[in-house]
């Protein structure tokens, strides 16, 4: 028998081996042998580590914390999501849309509330960038946030927006935010902060999609520009003047509207940020925020 051959008779073999294994385990948990059926899912992820199958030991972590979920053992299938993890972070596993998309997909299978929830997904986000300290991968931060608007959970939401580069979910899902849990006089505050925290991690793009796609979906803002609420005049003129980055133009728009600025006081601090990065003005020396104008 040629080595080619020989190598896909044993592939087939541990394939087969592997399928009698599963189903040998799903018949268990069927059972409600969920102890027996747990302690053998660990055993066998071991034993596919030590032999370095990286793969198979991901995907069977993974299908078994499904089968757990759907028979609501909650800890169990949380434990065996993060075997899937420890999969990932040992191996040499690139990012991909369908890994990416299985970590959410445990994610939002897992109770709101549980501890392991939140050790999952800083884990999660962790390894999406390579380890690194950065805030993890957009697509992952995209997917986390669709389940997390799901679940109204809008705040949570609103953070892994910020992260990703969808900028038009995020401002469908402040549209559906600020109808829900916002005052009518409110409305402009929802697009203003996010337009300003897009702003302030160079997202600019996802500013301008979040800023028209929130105004022009947002059943109590007339069609503008220019608009009913000074706020919204501000955030449209602030996306022109970074286009055009003219330090004079900037710094004229914050003098005009200091009024409606000092709804949030944290406004002032975003602009000094978006001042240092799109019209060249110093950071400041000191720790404390006086708000651009002073700086200037």
């Amino acid at each position: 028998m040629s080595d080619p051959e020989s190598l896909r008779c044993s592939s087939v073999r541990n394939r087969g081996g592997v399928q009698r294994v599963e189903g040998k385990l799903r018949a268990s948990v069927e059972r409600g042998d969920y102890y027996e059926a747990h302690q053998m899912y660990r055993t066998l992820f071991f034993r596919y580590m030590s032999q370095a199958k990286h793969a198979e030991a991901r995907e069977l972590m993974y299908r078994g914390a499904l089968l757990f979920f759907s028979h609501n053992q909650q800890n169990s299938a949380a434990d065996l999501s993060m075997l899937v993890l420890e999969v990932l972070e040992k191996s040499d596993a690139k990012v991909e849309d369908e890994i990416l998309e299985h970590l959410a997909k445990l994610f939002s299978l897992m109770d709101q509330n549980s501890p392991e929830r939140a050790a999952f997904v800083s884990r999660a986000l962790k390894w999406s960038t390579g380890g690194s300290s950065k805030l993890g991968h957009p697509k992952l931060h995209q997917l986390l946030a669709l389940t997390l608007w799901k679940e109204q959970n809008y705040s949570e939401s609103r953070y892994h927006f910020l992260h990703s580069s969808d900028g038009e979910g995020c401002a469908q899902m402040l549209v559906e935010y600020s109808a829900s849990r916002g005052f009518r006089n409110e409305v402009d505050l929802f697009v203003a902060q996010a337009v300003l925290q897009f702003l302030c991690l160079k997202n600019k793009s996802s500013a301008s999609v979040v800023f028209s796609t929130y105004t022009e979906k947002h059943p109590s803002i007339q069609k503008g520009p220019p608009f009913v609420q000074p706020l919204l005049n501000f955030i449209w003129f602030l996306l022109l003047a970074v286009d055009g980055g003219k330090l004079t133009v900037f710094t004229v728009l914050c003098e005009q509207y200091q009024p409606s600025l000092k709804r949030d006081p944290m406004y002032n601090e975003f602009l000094d940020r978006i001042g240092q990065l799109f019209f060249g003005v110093p950071p400041k020396q000191s720790p404390s925020y006086g708000g651009l104008l002073g700086e200037l």
